[in-house]
C-alpha cells in the first residue's frame, strides 16, 4: 500500500503543470471502461460531462477523468486527454467511432500570481496540452501538493495542493482518494498547525500534530479566502469493489462528509466541491447495505486524510504575496 488513490487496482494518476501560469492537470486513467458518478455540492461548480454520470443516464462506463485549474478556461483540458485515448483506441463505441468519455471538474486558480494572459483574452490556453502530458505520464506513483491541478490551488491561510490517501475497508475492499485542495476556507484549526482531519491521520502521514489541547471560539471563527468565487475543492474517491452507476453515486455522496471533516467552512455558494466516484471491479461487489455503508464511510475517512495531506505536502509559489506553505510556517 502506497497511501494512494493507485492502491485501488485499475487507475494510473498524471500531473502536467506550468510553473510560469502557477497553474496545471491532473489526469485519471483508468485501465478499462469504469462505472462512475458524481455528487456536487458546491454552489458554484464549473464541470463537463457531468451529467452523463447520473445513475439514469446512459453511458455508464468512463475512460479518464480530468480535475484541472484554470476556472473556465481550464475546460477544455478534456480535450486533450480526449485525443491521448483516442490514440490508444479508447472510447465508447459510435458506429465506425470511438468516443472517449472523460468527465472533469475545474477550480479557481487565476489570481494567485501565475501569467495567465489567455485570461485577458491573448493567446491559447495550455489545459488540452497539459492533460494530454499528464495522460502520457499516468502511472502509480505520483506527486503530492504543488503539483498537477493543485499546483496554483490555495485555502483561506496556507498553499492548497494536491492530495491522495488510501484504506483498506472492513469489507476487504480497498478505497483511495485523490483531491486537489483550493478551499474557501481552513484545512488546519485556527492560527495553528492542527488539522481538522487529525482524528483520521495514520502513521503522521500530515505531520502527526494531533487536535490542539482545547479548541475556543477563535479556531472556529470562519476564515475566508480573500475574494468570492477564488475556491473550490475537486476530489475523486475510488474502489476497486464492483458498484453499480447508482452506487457509486452514492459513495461520492457520502466522500462528502470527508471534505466536511478536513474543511472549515466547505459547499459555500461560490465554491464548486465536486466529488467524482469510480469503481473498478476488481474485487467482489458489497454483500449487503451495511458492507456499502463500510465503503461510504471509508470513502470519507479517506478523503478527509488526503485534503490534509495535500495541504501539509505542498510549497509555496515563489511570486510576491504568495500564501506560505504548511511546512514554511510549522516545519517539517
Amino acid at each position: 500500500m502506497r497511501n494512494l488513490i493507485t492502491d485501488v487496482r485499475g487507475l494510473r494518476i498524471g500531473h502536467a503543470d506550468d510553473a510560469a501560469a502557477a497553474t496545471g492537470v491532473t489526469v485519471a486513467v483508468f485501465e478499462r471502461p469504469t462505472i462512475a458518478s458524481a455528487a456536487v455540492l458546491g454552489g458554484a461548480p464549473g464541470t463537463r460531462d457531468t451529467a452523463l454520470l447520473l445513475p439514469e443516464m446512459t453511458v455508464e462506463h468512463i475512460d479518464a477523468l480530468v480535475l484541472s485549474g484554470g476556472s473556465a478556461w481550464g475546460l477544455g483540458a478534456a480535450d486533450g486527454a480526449m485525443r491521448w485515448l483516442a490514440k490508444e483506441g479508447r472510447g465508447f463505441p459510435v458506429g465506425p467511432f470511438r468516443v472517449p468519455i472523460v468527465p472533469q471538474a475545474i477550480l479557481f486558480d487565476l489570481m494567485n500570481g501565475g501569467e495567465k494572459p489567455w485570461a485577458a483574452g491573448e493567446g491559447e490556453t495550455p489545459y488540452a496540452r497539459l492533460a494530454a502530458q499528464a495522460a502520457e505520464a499516468a502511472s502509480a506513483g505520483f506527486a503530492l501538493g504543488t503539483a498537477g491541478a493543485g499546483y496554483g490551488a490555495t485555502t483561506a491561510t496556507l498553499k492548497g495542493g494536491i492530495g491522495s490517501a488510501s484504506a483498506r475497508a472492513a469489507t476487504g475492499q480497498i478505497v483511495g482518494a485523490l483531491v486537489a485542495v483550493n478551499a474557501v476556507g481552513n484545512a488546519t484549526i485556527g492560527d495553528g498547525p492542527h488539522f481538522w482531519a487529525a482524528p483520521y491521520e495514520r502513521e503522521g502521514e500530515f505531520g502527526g500534530r494531533g487536535w490542539p489541547a482545547a479548541i475556543g471560539p477563535t479556531d472556529t471563527a470562519l476564515r475566508f479566502k480573500g475574494g468570492t468565487g477564488q475556491n473550490t475543492t475537486i476530489a475523486l474517491v475510488a474502489t476497486d469493489a464492483v458498484l453499480t452507476k447508482a452506487q457509486a453515486r452514492r459513495l461520492a455522496l457520502a466522500a462528502h462528509d470527508g471534505l466536511a471533516r478536513a474543511l472549515r467552512p466547505v459547499h459555500a455558494p461560490l465554491d464548486g466541491d465536486v466529488v467524482f466516484a469510480a469503481a473498478t471491479g476488481y474485487s467482489g461487489a458489497p454483500s449487503d447495505p451495511f458492507a456499502m455503508t463500510e465503503l461510504c464511510a471509508t470513502a470519507a475517512d479517506v478523503l478527509a486524510r488526503a485534503v490534509a495531506r495535500g495541504v501539509h505536502a505542498a510549497t509555496a509559489l515563489p511570486f510576491a504575496g504568495a500564501l506560505p506553505a504548511w511546512r514554511d510556517r510549522f516545519g517539517g
